[in-house]
């Protein structure tokens, strides 16, 4: 099953089919609503904690054009996975298209990635739901790593009973959430003054302004935070091989998780601020709390912004281990991560980077542990985005039940705003950024020595690729 060159082995007879029955997922878990909501899930928490860092960073002017700028860039994005999607379905998403476009390394990259985006940011968000027990006194709780480990181990032992198990309960929690922004946004409506919005002192910049009082720098600042209102929509795609109907039902499911998303960034961003001021909500764990101060909705937001987090962190998890079963399976990863049990779900590709996800949790820097995987999704966005570009250019031909509107001008927008978003997140903490850009290239080191010598050719993603290699060949 190994080659001495990039060029995918295959098992051959029953060892192939040995091999692909132990690595096959459930087919028909979910329609395009689930996937919707999966990708509202994967997002909300956003809505609840971590975008409010932008106020410190360029004040409610600065993140308010972050905002904007990144919602483009996001639905232009999401316009172009929507195309690649219906063409390549597979469990690999961006790795998988990237793939096809890019080559072996190519794909790599994309997929290491996602792969370290979903896997820090679970741990971002356990930290935050720590904070969250801690300051409702739940449990008698005092400190958080009881927190970081109860939801590792509960929700990798719900995402073990089935996807399908798994996704439904992702969506009734999304909904709970839903109606803790709503109820947020009628009770923050009374209580708005314009005032709020300006009122961090201003100081000597460029630019700088009572709506920029940090100067146009501090847009560029911004965007990492504004990029978490949308960050790991893009995962809706590794749903593709458990999608009813994925060639529809996948691009339908994430313009549709896209429109919600950027009405509720906005209400939150512009009520939240307006009701409690920038400068008070720069430095807080829990804004919308804040923002609200003490009485019944108050009371009701903060309960239910625990679902909102665990929504995210329940539907990442999800997302983490299909892209590492993906590149398991494909043999870029030990193909040991990609055996699933008796539900089709992927036991060590949920397993293992929980445990990563954990440790990295008992760090307790959520909001370093943001900006970390904020880098990592930012460069899959480059290379998913380059990749759009280059299956356009050459394989015009490619079936596409969807296309992106405006075709490359859409993803090249994206591509702009994705490859200034990555130098925004040095600007922010370069410690954070450079720590996670030595194991990115720690992943590239890896292939190079040794996987890329061991790649599977019978796994989806390299059969799309080898067949179109041999289309070209025989045109």
């Amino acid at each position: 099953m190994s080659s001495t060159d990039d060029t995918p082995a295959a098992p051959g007879g029953d060892a192939t089919s040995d091999y692909l029955e132990r690595r096959t997922l459930r087919k028909g878990a979910a329609g395009w609503l689930l996937l919707a909501g999966l990708g509202v899930s994967y997002v909300i928490s956003g809505d609840y904690a971590g975008w409010n860092g932008g106020l410190g960073e360029g004040g409610f002017g600065g993140l308010a054009i972050a905002f904007v700028v990144v919602a483009c860039m996001y639905l232009a994005m999401v316009l172009g996975m929507a195309e690649l999607s219906s063409a390549l379905p597979a469990a690999g998403g961006g790795y998988t298209f990237a793939r096809r476009a890019l080559g072996t390394w190519g794909g790599f990259a994309t997929g290491t990635a996602i792969l370290i985006e979903y896997t820090i940011a679970p741990a971002a968000i356990a930290t935050f739901i720590g904070a969250y027990v801690e300051s409702l006194g739940l449990f008698g709780i005092t400190d958080g790593w009881p927190v970081y480990l109860a939801t590792y181990a509960l929700f990798i032992a719900v995402h073990l009973s089935g996807a399908g198990e798994a996704l439904k309960l992702m969506a009734a929690i999304t909904v709970v959430a839903l109606i803790g922004l709503i109820v947020f946004a009628v009770a923050a409506i009374g209580m708005f003054d314009p005032a709020n919005l300006t009122d961090i002192p201003v100081e000597a910049a460029a630019g700088a302004s009572p709506w920029l009082p940090h100067g146009w720098l501090g847009v560029w600042s911004a965007l990492p935070f504004a990029i978490w209102f949308f960050l790991a929509i893009e995962g809706v795609p590794l749903a593709a091989e458990e999608a009813t109907d994925p060639e529809r039902d996948v691009p339908r499911g994430i313009i549709a998780s896209m429109a919600v998303l950027v009405v509720t960034g906005a209400a939150v961003l512009v009520l939240a601020t307006g009701a409690a001021g920038a400068n008070s909500l720069a430095g807080s764990g829990n804004p919308l709390v804040e923002a609200l101060g003490s009485g019944p909705a108050a009371t009701a937001v903060n309960y239910i912004g625990l679902a909102g987090l665990v929504a995210s962190f329940f539907s990442i998890m999800y997302a983490y281990s299909r892209q590492t079963f993906a590149l398991s399976r494909a043999g870029y990863l030990p193909t040991s991560l990609s055996v699933v049990n008796r539900r089709k779900t992927p036991t060590l590709a949920l397993v293992v980077p929980g445990l990563i996800g954990f440790a990295l949790s008992l760090t307790g820097q959520g909001a370093m542990l943001l900006n970390m995987a904020v880098f990592g999704a930012a460069v899959s966005y480059v290379l998913m985005m380059v990749s759009h570009i280059v299956l356009r250019r050459r394989a015009p031909e490619m079936r596409r039940p969807y296309r992106t509107p405006c075709g490359v001008w859409t993803t090249s927008f994206a591509l702009v705003v994705a490859s200034i978003a990555v130098v925004g997140t040095f600007l922010v903490d370069p410690v954070a950024a450079g720590w996670t850009f030595a194991v990115f290239l720690a992943f590239l080191a890896y292939f190079a020595i040794h996987s890329r010598h061991h790649l599977v050719a019978a796994s989806p993603d390299e059969e799309f690729a080898m067949l179109d290699t041999a289309e070209s060949d025989l045109t």
